[in-house]
């Protein structure tokens, strides 16, 4: 496939170059073009603005557009002042893989289709290692047309797609609701350690402990692994972006009417957290505040 690809972040740059590896050919766009170096050096081309990605390489356009972005904002600003919604046309299929909120999701869908194009919101679960192994989960929604027609690509970058239905927001509502799941994992962790800090117990013990018994699942023993090594840096997922996902959940359940007591308490530790400087941290320092608010030192 000839595929642009807009977002080389730490979850954008393994993608694309998986995507090369694959046998693609991809055009690609970020804001600081320096992140594409290692991708121009297989291959790829560089292109000067957003729109541009549309173009491909010479002399056809490409097949899909990509976009692994941070937010709405972002994602928003690259649509309309980067051109990429104008440059859209039939047979594309527009790929968003970026954790939107619900609302802005759909409304993206409407401008995409009207253009001619197709539109596939593949939100996915896994850090950047798992990106780079190519192993992500991909939760895939959109026209079935549109969907098989990026297929190819998809698997190069995830060991599964795991289909959501017709709707695209549906996938950014699974999107959503997981990374609530694992803000609220990690939030039970950190108030649990400093619990049984306080009691004498070493987080590494106590969560050796629960991560081989009651709770031996990815998410509980990498989490409580970064916990018990206080290893909250490179961020895996920064804290700024789990605090943005949470709230996403807290505004579709208010528009769905669907109380959330505990995202809010959620919301309020990584407030908590970011105020004290976690800012560029990963999420799991959510045991930090924790400890710091039982009055333990917050490094043990």
């Amino acid at each position: 496939m000839k595929i642009g690809f807009i977002g080389l972040g730490e979850m954008g740059r393994p993608m694309a170059l998986n995507l090369i590896k694959a046998g693609h050919a991809l055009t690609v766009w970020n804001r600081s073009p320096q992140r594409a170096e290692p991708l121009l050096a297989l291959g790829a081309k560089l292109a000067a603005t957003p729109a541009a990605v549309c173009d491909g390489l010479a002399p056809s356009q490409v097949d899909a557009v990509f976009a692994m972005l941070a937010d709405d904002a972002v994602l928003r600003n690259v649509m309309h002042e980067g051109g990429v919604l104008a440059a859209l046309q039939a047979p594309m299929v527009f790929v968003n893989m970026a954790t939107v909120s619900v609302a802005y999701a759909k409304a993206l869908a409407g401008e995409v289709t009207a253009k001619g194009a197709g539109y596939v919101a593949a939100p996915v679960f896994g850090r950047p290692d798992v990106a780079a192994a190519a192993q992500l989960n991909i939760v895939a929604a959109g026209a079935a047309e549109s969907l098989a027609r990026v297929r190819p690509a998809l698997d190069a970058i995830g060991k599964k797609v795991w289909p959501a239905g017709a709707a695209p927001e549906r996938a950014n509502v699974v999107k959503i609701a997981g990374n609530f799941m694992l803000a609220s994992a990690i939030e039970s962790m950190a108030e649990a350690t400093a619990f049984t800090r306080a009691h004498g117990i070493s987080a590494a013990d106590f969560l050796e402990v629960m991560t081989q018994t009651l709770f031996a699942a990815p998410a509980y023993i990498g989490y409580g692994k970064l916990i018990a090594e206080q290893r909250y840096e490179p961020a895996g997922f920064k804290m700024q972006l789990g605090l943005k996902d949470v709230e996403l959940a807290l505004s579709a359940a208010g528009q769905a009417r669907v109380p959330m007591p505990f995202a809010a308490a959620v919301r309020d530790a990584l407030l908590d957290a970011l105020a004290h400087g976690g800012t560029d941290k990963d999420w799991s320092m959510l045991a930090e505040a924790a400890a710091r608010r039982a009055g333990l030192p917050e490094r043990s």
